[in-house]
């Protein structure tokens, strides 16, 4: 355990930040699950609608380095072929 000030701040600082950015990663996966649920239904208006819900929080996500802004954008485009495949 830290003996430093500075250092205790750090570690509960780096707790909070990992809380939260595991928070994204997860919203995240689960609004793609969604997307994938919608699309295997064959509910390709709900799928649009989270596809728009998705690439805002992929590009917020990467703008907050919580993942690498070429991993939201391979993820984006993934599912996008996935959708425009199911028209």
């Amino acid at each position: 355990m830290a003996n430093i000030k500075s250092a205790e701040k750090r570690i509960r600082t780096t707790k909070k930040k990992t809380s939260i950015n595991r928070s994204r990663k997860s919203e995240i996966k689960t609004y793609i699950k969604k997307f994938d649920a919608a699309l295997e239904e064959g509910n390709v208006d709900e799928a649009r609608e989270l596809l728009k819900i998705i690439d805002k929080k992929l590009k917020r996500a990467a703008h907050k380095n919580v993942i690498h802004k070429n991993a939201a954008s391979r993820k984006l485009s993934k599912l996008t072929r996935k959708l425009n495949e199911a028209v």
